[in-house]
């Protein structure tokens, strides 16, 4: 197993939350154990665990955005400190580009990025796609450093007690993906994820939007596990609401409301469990922020962007 440090800006949060679902057969398979700086218990010292995990890792994912330019600790600490151990032959150095930037003019600039042609993860139609090639190239390097074997590689000759002569690799077809099958056990899990994401995903939000507008008052109040409440105030007056929970029995899924004070059976919103074959997905039944168009099939970030732009839009 391969250990990758995951070097980020706060700000591209969500996308290391993203890259990591998608690092999901990956861990599964044993190939690879993700550390970054979400990782540290308290009480410890920041930066030496940095150190120690850098020094440690023989994969180095950069998330490379403005924001990952921008910040002292990302560029100056983290990524020289990488690309010393690149050129000495100690780690794999990964850019993995997610927004448009200056990137080629950073030390390591002249490395092949991913997604191929350094193509912003953002620029894509669907940011699945984009994720999905980085974990190709993810999954490449890792062959390359020799801690997995080629997918491709040929089947063994009998043995015939003599040295076995290398065969070369043999055409094989593409389309290898196989239906999986999920329990309610992985449903209920991704659930508890996607719910904990989209929490997180409200309170920074309205922190970022409190900032940003000096008119503006945020209030964001976890209930318990399942439940949070979201609140935005101009110059004292609220001016939009929602609460978001965990639905049980009929209403299995994630419910909004853009009522703070509701039940649990009152919603404006259930985003349920579905699957594309290979991951699991959330899917809007009723399209509230889009004119009654449904979004079909999105993750824990597409959920929390859905629900967020309809907890704004009385702002906007």
């Amino acid at each position: 197993m391969i250990k990758a440090f995951i070097s980020y800006s706060h700000h591209d949060e969500e996308h290391r939350n993203e890259l990591e679902v998608h690092l999901a057969m990956l861990k599964r398979e044993g190939l690879i154990s993700v550390w970054h700086d979400r990782r540290i218990t308290a009480g410890t010292d920041i930066d030496n665990a940095i150190s120690n995990e850098l020094n440690e890792a023989k994969l180095v994912l950069l998330l490379v955005s403005p924001y990952f330019l921008d910040s002292t600790y990302c560029y100056e600490r983290e990524m020289a400190h990488a690309v010393e151990r690149h050129v000495a032959g100690k780690a794999r150095l990964i850019p993995i580009i997610i927004n448009p930037c200056e990137w080629q003019r950073a030390p390591f600039g002249k490395l092949r990025a991913t997604p191929p042609d350094g193509r912003p993860v953002t620029k894509f139609p669907n940011i699945h796609d984009a994720y999905l090639a980085v974990t190709a190239d993810i999954r490449a390097a890792i062959v390359d450093l020799g801690i997995a074997a080629d997918p491709i590689a040929s089947a063994p000759l009998p043995n015939t007690g003599g040295p076995q002569p290398a065969s070369p690799a043999r055409p094989r077809s593409s389309n290898l993906r196989l239906k999986r099958h999920f329990t309610e056990h992985d449903e209920d899990q991704f659930l508890d994820e996607a719910f904990g994401y989209i929490a997180n995903f409200f309170e920074a939000s309205l922190l970022e939007l409190q900032q940003r507008n000096p008119d503006i008052q945020g209030r964001y109040r976890l209930i318990d596990a399942n439940h949070f409440t979201a609140s935005v105030y101009r110059l004292g007056h609220r001016e939009a609401a929602c609460r978001v929970w965990i639905g049980g029995g009929h209403t299995h899924g994630i419910l909004y409301s853009a009522d703070d004070s509701g039940t649990d059976n009152s919603y404006n919103e259930c985003l349920s469990v579905t699957n594309d074959g290979q991951m699991l997905l959330l899917e809007p039944a009723m399209g509230l922020a889009l004119g009654g168009q449904h979004r079909q099939h999105v993750g824990a970030q597409g959920a929390a962007e859905y629900l967020w732009a309809s907890f704004i839009s009385p702002l906007q």
